[in-house]
């Protein structure tokens, strides 16, 4: 079966660095994942760190099947959650909507220092 499936992207998503490391990021992400399961999503993306992410339900992209949208995303970084509603079916390339085109939130940036 190959069709177009619609699935959720959660990023960027970031806490400021001074109030990391007090559950902010679990109390945004837990909820987030909750209510698109209950929509019966399938798939939930995201850019972040497999260390902070992985222990929230989400796994390699890449390893699983999944076709990064852009080269600017690491390996490592490219993370999936399946919720309920996957089928072992559901694999291929992840698009971004032109939104995260348009004001570069895809990847890894050069900085302007």
């Amino acid at each position: 079966m190959r069709r177009i499936v619609d699935v959720l992207s959660l990023s960027p998503l970031g806490v400021v660095p001074e109030f990391r490391r007090q559950g902010i990021g679990a109390r945004l992400v837990a909820p987030a994942i909750e209510a698109a399961d209950s929509r019966r999503v399938p798939l939930v993306f995201l850019e972040g760190s497999p260390l902070c992410y992985g222990t929230r339900g989400f796994e390699g992209a890449a390893a699983l099947g999944f076709r990064s949208p852009s080269l600017r995303i690491p390996d490592a970084a490219f993370q999936v959650a399946r919720l309920s509603a996957h089928e072992p079916w559901m694999t291929g390339t992840f698009v971004y909507s032109d939104v995260f085109w348009a004001f570069d939130c895809v990847g890894l940036r050069d900085r302007e220092d």
